[in-house]
Parts: structure tokens; C-alpha cells; sequence
């Protein structure tokens, strides 16, 4: 499992989760998005341009 802070997003993921690859991110206590990455599309919840720039950011860094 990994999980990162940031921007007040909490980003989870989990090795051999099921397809496809996705995070779930939190804010607040409470699922706002399940994204799936690289392609940034949303599956649960929405996506807004910070969260973007920050999933963004992340990839960059290899860390998703």
C-alpha cells in the first residue's frame, strides 16, 4: 500500500489491486475520486484541475 499527502489530499493505492491501475484519493476524511493513472480519468467522484496538477506531479516523480 502507498499513500501520500498533499495539497489537503490524502492519495492511496495498492499493489495487486484490481484492474485498472487507479488510487483512491480522500479529503476531509472522505472519498472524493477513484482516479485511474496514468490517463487521469475519473471513475468515482470528480476530478478538478488541483487534483489533476497534483496526480500530475506525482507521476512525474514516479511515484505513482
Amino acid at each position: 500500500m502507498g499513500r501520500v499527502r498533499r495539497g489537503g489530499y490524502i492519495i492511496e493505492w495498492w499493489m495487486g489491486d484490481h484492474p485498472p491501475k487507479h488510487v483512491h484519493v480522500y479529503k476531509n476524511g472522505r472519498e472524493v475520486a477513484k482516479v485511474k493513472v496514468p490517463e487521469l480519468v475519473a471513475l468515482t467522484g470528480k476530478l478538478n484541475k488541483a487534483l489533476k496538477v497534483i496526480l500530475t506531479e506525482l507521476i512525474k516523480e514516479k511515484i505513482l
